[in-house]
């Protein structure tokens, strides 16, 4: 009895394992990213901030967006913007809608 329970403990354990191992299917935030004026629906990933003026990001989304240091999303996380938030980036070249 006790090696049927381990076996079966095993098991639903390698199971959980597996299920949380696997990528989640491709998720865009809901919603409208607004940078400087130029909309984007339903974004994802990683976007360009401009390069002479400091930009306004307004996030019309249902998810956080984070502001990076550096174009490409690198660097460093300056700030991330909520939900309805708008943030003008001081440092910011790029920003990431997970």
């Amino acid at each position: 009895m006790k090696r049927r329970t381990a076996t079966v403990l095993g098991a639903w354990l390698a199971a959980a394992a597996l299920a949380v191992a696997v990528p989640n299917t491709a998720y865009a935030a809901h919603g409208v990213l607004v940078i400087d004026g130029a909309a984007y629906p339903e974004p994802s990933g990683c976007l360009p901030l401009g390069d002479f003026v400091r930009p306004v990001v307004a996030n019309l989304t249902d998810s956080g967006v984070q502001v990076w240091t550096a174009s490409g999303c690198t660097g460093a996380i300056e700030h991330v913007i909520a939900p309805g938030e708008i943030y003008a980036p001081i440092a910011g070249r790029s920003v990431y809608v997970p």
